[in-house]
């Protein structure tokens, strides 16, 4: 006979319900509920329920609910692409950061006028409210059901074994299914390999835009088939979805490659390549203020600076690792320093060698290159160190992804019983710093071993990421997991830092390191005389300075704090007999090494103050007659309030004060404000 009733847990509580039960029945009453978490893993509300389930409900708006109703506004995509252009042939639909995307075989790439179809056919799918159905199959059924879709039989064969896990949507390592979009009179009118789940139907898919299309080549790869690939979003009400694009708004206006061209602060020239940036004289101005204070904070925190080479022979990297894991993205070899006799017969083999895409084993060698001692340790060695990686060209993007970067490059060596301690006194000196440049909305995420790419013992993994586990949770901030994302050789502590509009942005990491130690064969002298290994810790502050400046810039809009600003204080004089005045003053201020423009063009007045608003400087100063005759100058500032008639004396003072703060100030408020604060 069967079970009239099963015992289940829901949200917290214990219940007795019909053995039929599904979620559908459990939330019937709240319509802002369209999945279950059964059992710690996400179902669909139609998934059976068992004696003794844990079900927690799965709203709409939740981050799990967002990402389903997504997933689910990707197959109403598909749909509508298939019936508007039936010879598509299907890729992969995932979610993505705030949307969605799915990639598509067709004969022409789509145009504008193409996606607003698309929208207008995703809108009458949506309204229509056809349910999802999961089914599973056996692989032969599966083969059969997509025999004319040649991209989901290649998923169907090797199991995505090669997918990224973030794209990998079409399959469970369970079982295949699929999923029928099923119309209200029950008839099967569209279906897609999928492992879900999703949505009870298309009509709760709220608020949605189709976005952009692009190409995009199948699986990531270059020696694979081009597809169009169709992005877009998805929230759960309208009001969301308009905050979602006002967000987008001001991001564009924040992009770093429009500010970085309109103040003339860097470029990529074709010349040179892609992802290879040159700095001009204004960018380097604001690269030179992040290393010169970087050098300062690290001399007061005992770091010992070194520089390394560029170029090195690949037996370096093979030693670390690198040319096994890594070499991907790595330049190719030059095989350089064969010899050769008169008939060109090699004499003296030679040596491939790398541009170097990491510092680590050259600062190794520095290490090992004479005996060492425990009264040396913690051992904090420290370079700005350019490094190179072959990024594919479609992916770079500005200063963010780029061949060429610059690291603030540490690695400190210390023993067993000093890890802790000095992984703790890093990360207080990673977030002080970051503060220091404006940053101060912060998380941290531990990455954590990939059993597929790792050297060492798991002893020795468990106690670095128990470890740094420990620092992380010490600190205070809010620590989340990221699985498998570990570099090859140690578990890492990445600092995410959320930006002025909300944004997170990965800046510093701190990875520690029992392997490359042990590869290097690195060895200290310890208190007892015997031999030891150094324990090792990777640190980049930046991340690199290129990535960093972008992210900074996106940050403040290009209105950087005085102290970052290219030109700090920007003279306007009131006519042409007023400018030796200003030029003197300014004279003063260059001096002290405050970076100083005037604007001396024949443009009227006028207009000089409508360009100087448009430059971010943080000072603009004004000389008129009243303040020639006064010995003083007037201050303008970004939000047009001014400061009238200040003596020059008490100006400089102000402004050198301000400067050595480092605060923002973009008002006369701000600029009293920061007067009034005490010295650091």
């Amino acid at each position: 006979m069967a079970q009239a009733t099963i015992s289940i847990t829901v949200n917290g509580e214990a219940k007795e319900v019909e053995a039929t039960t599904t979620g559908v029945e459990l939330f019937a009453d709240d319509k802002n509920i369209i999945a279950v978490r059964l059992n710690g893993e996400l179902r669909d509300l139609y998934t059976p329920l068992t004696d003794g389930d844990t079900v927690e409900a799965v709203a709409l708006d939740s981050e799990d609910g967002l990402g389903i109703m997504r997933h689910s506004a990707t197959h109403v995509m598909a749909q509508a692409v298939q019936e508007l252009f039936p010879d598509a042939k299907l890729g992969v639909g995932p979610i993505i950061k705030d949307g969605f995307y799915y990639d598509f075989q067709v004969e022409q790439p789509f145009t504008p006028d193409d996606l607003k179809n698309i929208e207008k056919h995703m809108q009458r799918i949506i309204k229509s409210a056809q349910s999802f159905r999961r089914r599973t199959v056996t692989e032969e059924e599966a083969l059969a059901e997509e025999a004319d879709q040649p991209f989901k039989i290649e998923l169907i064969k090797d199991k995505e074994a090669h997918l990224d896990p973030s794209t990998a949507t079409e399959i469970s390592g369970k079982e295949l299914s699929f999923y029928d979009n099923v119309d209200r009179d029950g008839n099967v009118v569209w279906k897609d390999l999928c492992r879900g789940p999703h949505l009870p139907n298309t009509h709760f898919i709220k608020a949605f835009k189709i976005e952009r299309s692009a190409a995009a080549y199948w699986r990531g790869s270059e020696k694979n088939p081009t597809m169009q690939r169709i992005y877009g979003t998805a929230w759960a009400s309208k009001e969301d979805l308009k905050a979602y694009q006002t967000r987008l708004e001001e991001a564009a206006k924040r992009d770093h490659r429009k500010l970085g061209a309109e103040m003339d602060l860097f470029s990529f020239p074709d010349e040179i390549g892609p992802g290879l940036a040159v700095f001009h004289p204004k960018g380097a101005a604001v690269i030179n203020a992040m290393e010169d204070y970087s050098r300062e904070m690290h001399r007061k925190y005992h770091y010992s600076f070194v520089q390394t080479p560029h170029i090195t022979k690949g037996g370096l990297y093979e030693t670390s690792g690198h040319l096994h894991w890594y070499k991907d993205g790595m330049y190719p070899p030059m095989h350089l320093d064969e010899e050769y006799d008169e008939d060109g017969n090699v004499t003296k083999p030679g040596f491939d060698y790398y541009l170097k895409p990491m510092n680590c084993p050259m600062h190794n060698l520095i290490f090992k290159s004479r005996q060492r001692s425990y009264r040396e340790l913690p051992l904090r060695l420290f370079e700005f160190g350019t490094v190179y990686r072959y990024e594919k060209s479609g992916e770079v993007h500005g200063l963010t992804r780029v061949r060429g970067l610059t690291q603030d490059d540490s690695h400190i060596y210390c023993t067993r019983e000093q890890m802790k301690g000095e992984l703790t006194n890093l990360l207080t000196f990673v977030l002080k710093v970051l503060k220091d440049f404006g940053l101060s909305d912060f998380y941290l995420e531990l990455s954590t071993k990939d059993p597929n790419k790792y050297v060492g013992s798991d002893e020795i993994w468990e106690e670095a990421t128990n470890t740094l586990a420990e620092v992380a949770k010490e600190s205070g901030l809010h620590l989340v997991a990221d699985p498998g994302g570990a570099a090859f050789y140690g578990p890492k502590i990445s600092v995410q830092a959320r930006d002025a509009i909300g944004r997170t942005w990965q800046v510093s990491t701190i990875q520690l390191d029992f392997n490359l130690p042990e590869r290097f064969q690195l060895e200290y002298i310890a208190k007892d005389g015997t031999h030891q290994r150094p324990v090792m810790i990777h640190r980049a502050l930046f991340g690199s300075i290129e990535r960093f400046f972008a992210v900074l810039l996106e940050h403040y809009a290009g209105a950087f704090p005085a102290w970052l600003a290219p030109v700090q204080v920007l003279g306007v004089p009131v006519a042409d007999e007023f400018a030796p005045h200003l030029e003197e003053f300014v004279k003063s201020l260059e001096d002290e090494m405050v970076r100083c423009e005037i604007d001396s063009s024949d443009d009227r007045f006028g207009k000089k103050i409508r360009n100087a608003s448009k430059s971010k400087a943080p000072f603009i100063l004004i000389v008129g007659e009243e303040d020639m005759n006064n010995n003083a100058v007037s201050f303008r500032f970004r939000d047009g309030s001014q400061l009238n008639g200040v003596p020059v004396d008490e100006a400089r003072a102000d402004i050198l004060a301000v400067i050595k703060k480092r605060v923002q100030v973009n008002s006369v408020d701000d600029f009293n404000a920061a007067l009034a604060e005490p010295a650091a």
